[in-house]
Formats: structure tokens, C-alpha cells, sequence
């Protein structure tokens, strides 16, 4: 993929990831109810995400297919997050998430499952 995907062409890879490949008119009737957007603004960022290679085009009718995965777009923005803001330290990112709010014990109980789970899977 080419480039950064910005929130607007993240909507539309969102309607890709929850619902499989469907047409860019079933793209932009989603977005219509969901957002607001009209048929024009949905079409312009299918074409942003095809010309970035997130999207490919098929035919006939227009048949929208992703070609990033979201578990992929996931760890560039957190790597991307972790690095700005976080002098790319994940565990300071971690820090600043568990302050954020009080948690209650089950919360905090898979919080410890999933630290214990890359610690058993040696992830780090």
C-alpha cells in the first residue's frame, strides 16, 4: 500500500473489513446512513484508497475488494502513534492507558491474561 490511510478512507475500508467485498453504491448507501456522505464524497475516497492500493476495483458493477488487512492498519497507526507521541516507547503508552481510567477487577484480570499471553508466546 502507498501512503497513509486517513479517517475519512478509514470509513470506507471499515465498511470493507465488517461487511467482505460489496459494490462502491453499497459503500456509499452505508456511509450515507452511518455518516451523512454523499454518493459524490464516497466515490472520490474509493478512488483515493484504490490509487493508494488499499482497494481493488473489480468488475462488473463496480465490485470493491480491501487489499490491507485491518489487523495491518492497526499496527502501523499504533506504531505511528507509539513513535509520536510516545518517543516510541510502548511501554509508556501502555502507562498512559492504564491511568486513563479506573478499571474493575475483571478488566484488570484480562488485561493480566493478555500480558501473560505474550509472555508465554515470547512477544514482546
Amino acid at each position: 500500500m502507498d501512503g497513509k490511510l486517513y479517517d475519512s478512507e478509514l470509513k470506507v475500508m471499515d465498511v470493507l473489513w465488517r461487511e467482505g467485498d460489496c459494490t462502491a453504491r453499497h459503500i456509499a448507501d452505508v456511509l450515507e446512513r452511518e455518516v451523512g456522505w454523499n454518493v459524490n464524497t464516497t466515490y472520490t475516497l474509493i478512488k483515493r484508497c484504490i490509487a493508494k492500493g488499499a482497494i481493488q476495483r473489480r468488475e462488473p458493477k463496480f465490485v470493491c475488494h480491501a487489499l490491507v488487512e485491518k489487523a495491518a492498519v492497526q499496527q502501523a497507526e499504533t506504531d505511528a502513534l507509539i513513535g509520536k507521541l510516545f518517543d516510541g516507547s510502548a511501554e509508556t503508552l501502555f502507562a498512559a492507558l492504564l491511568g486513563r481510567k479506573k478499571y474493575t477487577p475483571e478488566e484488570i484480570g484480562r488485561l493480566r491474561r493478555l500480558v501473560d499471553e505474550m509472555e508465554r508466546g515470547g512477544q514482546s
